[in-house]
């Protein structure tokens, strides 16, 4: 008999109750739009402004959140879900976790993956094994007691490979064993007749050639990546642990190879229009160029053109070609110090698809009209052929304008620059009215030596160049989804949600703490996060308050469905101008090409199907290659740091837990931990509120932001983890009058290492 009292019936036609209405929301999250619960429960006139307040309620109380157009549970994975698959349960069945989690201390949920039966559809799903990385349909579980969620493999995205990634140490005899580079991993012994040409202290690529129930298992190195003393090695570590490929197949080369130059015929001859690129000094690829220019139209007094070229790499990049279906597995290009993990080949990337300087290149053109106040009047788009008149660099370029041309910039400054900077300050004009958000959290970038070791870390200066670029390619991102919209062409969009509510709580209580009040309700909009950033602008906690609405942000991601782009303060906002390096922009090259009869290269009927899947992965892939380039920064400055131990460094608290403190080092951007044991023989309570540990019988402790000196304990380079101990006193904190957690320790030394969190 059914347990009437855990799944009372619904009554159609009337509002239920608040624990139906959340019971229905967990368990049918593809059904949880206000229409649907709507549709379900029968609901139409008042009912319906019922629900709608019960909703509202709901949310204020934080018991639900919005994710795009549905409502979700706290915490609740979404329908589509990429998982890495990584034991079984008693019974066998596989069990998989989400690839990206959190690094609030919650435990991401265990799934289980529920394997079709053969033959038990027309069209077999995909079969996944333990190590795999998949894309994955996920349901509620509808049994008690064992995994939260059960999941259908929709794609498998990464095979499990019977390969470890380790350092090498030899025994007197020749012997060896390989040491895990990962922190779960296991050790692995080799013969001497197995190590090859492997030395002491290499990192290696092994295979497992014999596993038993007991002892170490046996590998054979596969490959020798090199010494770990290199940086070579210490990025092709980030590269294996997260799967990333950087070996193009040799399909993939030969039709690469074999492409040839594009012909005018069926383009625009646009070559006649001084089109520049910008660039980083360092680049070697050049997908995007800019022309501006006065507008003529008596329509648009004081206005102006401005015209984007992307790089045609629809052309040369087919629906199911091997390039695409390469650049889909990578679906971006991954940077790190030292090398670029690039989404398509050299021929592509550099050569064919690279506006180079004087060489006739094909290219799809938004030409944008904007009025003197900086509002767009119009835009159209073309398929080109182009060819740039001048290769600059941001700096080469901003000199420029500043009154020190050079040779190249000399003769093109009146002509093309100051131009393109009087365009500049129309459109900024716009973005001032916009308000998107404006957060000031500069990027370090890490200078190597020859050798490939750290030579010093700087944060490069921010120029008008950067942001006339920066604003520019914004602008005809807005142009590309427009257009697509009113084609009512399917595509890809980049979004970026509201702050959950919960977040916006936790970010409501901190600033309440410094007097800063932040609204309450659904109409949340960027400037009143601007509005926040100013009040702290020039204050001691300035960065403090930069790094908590940071971290209040919901993470942009790709999605068929639009639901604007919060930070930018954009209803309509797809990414299109470099398609060399994300293949969402590519799609969005299809679409245009496709919906606007461009020629060849459109996008095709499977892929608007496949929009769904296309946008989770490629969303998985940008996550990954965040991580992956985070973690070879950390490994790099814990490499550049481990002679330094016992050494006293100026650092910033960056973070706050329960179990310590994360702390910057500003000159190196290294992240390292403060265990809490370590803090002193008070006892010390986390102060969510405040984002502080405060000592329970002192009233010392430290804060999110504070400026302390720490002491290097312990570094492991290859875990790119730092820990440190803490040298300065705390300050004295008022007593804790909201939330908080007695989950401190007192003062006890204790082993090992904590390694840092990732990216924040």
């Amino acid at each position: 008999m059914p347990d009437l009292q855990a799944h009372p019936p619904i009554i159609q036609g009337v509002v239920p109750p608040r624990d139906v209405l959340l019971r229905f929301i967990s368990e049918n999250p593809d059904r949880a739009s206000k229409r649907e619960i709507s549709k379900a429960f029968g609901l139409k006139g008042d009912t319906r402004v019922e629900l709608k307040t019960l909703l509202r309620d709901l949310e204020a109380d934080g018991m639900v959140e919005k994710k795009r157009k549905s409502l979700v549970r706290p915490g609740a994975l979404p329908p589509m879900t990429v998982l890495d698959i990584t034991s079984r349960d008693k019974d066998g069945e596989l069990i998989g976790r989400p690839a990206e989690w959190p690094d609030d201390g919650s435990v991401a949920p265990a799934v289980l993956i529920r394997q079709s039966a053969s033959g038990a559809s027309k069209t077999k799903a995909p079969v996944g094994g333990l190590g795999d990385r998949v894309l994955a349909k996920i349901f509620p579980a509808k049994e008690r007691g064992g995994p939260a969620y059960t999941a259908r493999i929709v794609k498998v995205l990464d095979r499990r490979q019977n390969a470890a990634l380790g350092v090498l140490r030899l025994n007197p005899d020749g012997s060896g064993r390989i040491m895990p580079i990962e922190r779960r991993g296991e050790e692995l012994v080799v013969e001497a007749e197995d190590r090859g040409a492997a030395a002491d202290g290499d990192l290696v690529s092994a295979e497992v050639i014999r596993s038993g129930r007991f002892g170490l298992p046996r590998a054979r190195v596969a490959s020798v990546i090199g010494s770990v003393a290199s940086e070579k090695a210490i990025s092709m570590i980030a590269i294996h642990a997260h799967g990333i490929p950087y070996i193009f197949p040799d399909a993939v080369l030969k039709e690469a190879e074999d492409a040839g130059p594009a012909t005018v015929a069926k383009r625009e001859d646009w070559r006649s229009l001084p089109l520049v690129t910008i660039d980083p000094a360092d680049a070697k690829d050049h997908d995007d160029a800019v022309h501006a220019e006065p507008d003529p139209s008596p329509d648009n007094p004081d206005g102006v053109i401005v015209t984007v070229a992307i790089a045609d790499v629809s052309w040369y990049v087919r629906p199911r070609s091997a390039l695409d279906r390469e650049a889909l597995k990578r679906g971006n290009s991954v940077y790190f110090p030292d090398r670029v993990v690039p989404m398509l080949p050299e021929r592509i990337s550099n050569d064919l698809c690279s506006l180079k300087e004087g060489v006739d290149r094909p290219a799809l053109a938004v030409r944008m009209r904007f009025s003197k106040e900086g509002r767009k009047a119009g835009h159209t788009f073309h398929r080109i052929m182009m060819r740039s008149a001048a290769k600059l660099s941001y700096q080469q370029a901003q000199a420029a304008i500043d009154g020190s041309p050079d040779d190249k910039t000399g003769p093109i400054l009146e002509a093309i620059l100051k131009p393109l900077w009087h365009a500049y300050g129309l459109l900024s004009r716009g973005r001032e009215r916009r308000q998107p958000l404006e957060l000031n959290m500069p990027e370090r970038k890490i200078l190597l030596k020859p050798d490939g070791t750290v030579d010093r870390v700087l944060v490069p200066d921010r120029l008008d160049a950067h942001r006339l670029i920066e604003e520019m390619m914004i602008q005809a991102n807005v142009a590309a989804a427009e257009t697509l919209e009113q084609k009512r062409q399917p595509l890809i969009y980049r979004v970026h949600d509201t702050p959950s509510l919960a977040k916006q709580e936790t970010l409501r209580e901190f600033l309440a703490t410094l007097d800063i009040s932040l609204v309450k309700g659904g109409n949340l909009r960027s400037n009143h996060f601007n509005g926040i950033l100013s009040k702290a602008e020039g204050k001691p906690y300035e960065t403090m308050v930069n790094e908590m609405v940071l971290r209040s942000q919901s993470q942009a991601v790709y999605a068929p469905e639009n639901i604007g782009h919060f930070g930018l303060n954009l209803m309509k906002y797809a990414h299109f101008t470099s398609p060399i390096r994300r293949y969402a922009d590519l799609i969005v090259h299809r679409a245009l090409v496709g919906s606007l009869g461009l020629g060849e290269g459109g996008i095709t009927p499977d892929e608007e199907k496949d929009l769904e899947d296309i946008a989770a992965e490629i969303s998985a892939f940008e996550r990954r290659a965040m991580v992956a380039e985070r973690e070879t920064v950390d490994r790099l400055i814990a490499h550049h740091l481990a002679g330094r131990v016992n050494e006293e460094f100026e650092g910033r608290v960056s973070g706050v837990t329960k179990a310590g403190l994360f702390v910057v080092l500003p000159a190196y951007g290294a992240d390292g931990f403060v265990p809490i044991s370590t803090l002193g023989r008070d006892y010390f309570i986390f102060d969510e509120a405040r984002q502080a540990l405060v000592g329970e019988k002192t009233g010392l402790g430290y804060r999110l932001g504070d400026t302390v000196r720490v002491k290097l304990a312990e570094a492991i380079p290859l875990a790119g983890a730092l820990r440190f101990e803490m040298e300065s006193e705390g300050r004295k904190m008022p007593v804790a009058t909201r939330s908080f957690h007695k989950s401190g320790r007192r003062a006890q030394r204790q082993p090992g290492i904590r390694p840092p969190r990732g990216r924040r």
